[in-house]
């Protein structure tokens, strides 16, 4: 008779000063888990266009919203019994100041292998994860049961995290390609100097480089289908 596999709780790794770690285990696991992830986009807007040219600036912070349910009843109902509140107000914590730190704690939500985000594809392989680490920014708590003297029994949080990733670890995750070497571009209709130059190097008044390297005296005049080098510069942003 093959054994029943024992299900894994997800658990909440608050970091702490001098480098401890404490670890929430939730009652139940989550009924729901919501993860939000946008970029950020720019528009540009060229006079004639029917629509503005729209660019990628950067990425937001992903969000989590887990909802976790917490239960004392097992323990009574009566006179005796024990508040819920003895395990919700560890969670309510994590958006508390942390009196050594002065700021809230970072945490990390992890339940199993499998978090949303393990899989990405092979294109995606330093971005894998298998857990959340960030901030917790909200916690709502919905009671709904009480005993007669009014202690709570029953609860429903709502904790919502957002991202934390320092420069160096997103550096290393993205794997962004160079951006040092000439690049070739085909001018369509309606493009000019300062467009391409806010494309290729995130400047549209750094055209005068581009016209420099191409000939060119009017910036706005460019031939449709012809061909605009664009070589590299320092603090260039390939596109």
């Amino acid at each position: 008779m093959s054994a029943v596999a024992k299900t894994e709780p997800a658990r909440f790794k608050v970091r702490r000063k001098r480098g401890t770690t404490d670890e929430l285990k939730v009652q139940f696991n989550p009924s729901s888990l919501v993860l939000d992830k946008s970029p950020k986009i720019a528009e540009l807007a060229i006079p004639g266009l029917d629509a503005p040219v729209r660019q990628f600036v950067r990425g937001l912070s992903e969000k989590l919203t887990v909802q976790l349910f917490f239960d004392s009843t097992e323990k009574g109902t009566g006179a005796k019994a024990e508040s819920v509140t003895r395990e919700t107000d560890k969670f309510y914590g994590l958006v508390k100041i942390d009196p050594e730190t002065h700021a809230s704690a970072v945490c990390t939500f992890a339940w199993n292998e499998k978090f949303p985000g393990a899989e990405l594809p092979a294109m995606y392989e330093n971005q894998r994860r298998t857990e959340f680490t960030g901030l917790v920014t909200n916690v709502k708590q919905t009671f709904s049961l009480f005993n007669p003297d009014g202690v709570p029994l029953r609860a429903v949080l709502d904790v919502t995290m957002e991202e934390y990733r320092p420069l160096e670890q997103q550096l290393k995750e993205l794997g962004l390609k160079s951006s040092d070497h000439t690049r070739d571009h085909v001018v369509a209709d309606g493009e000019n100097l300062p467009l391409l130059a806010w494309r290729y190097l995130d400047e549209p008044a750094r055209w005068r480089h581009l016209a420099d390297a191409n000939g060119l005296d009017d910036p706005r005049r460019l031939v449709v289908g012809s061909s605009v080098r664009v070589p590299p510069t320092s603090g260039a942003v390939t596109r």
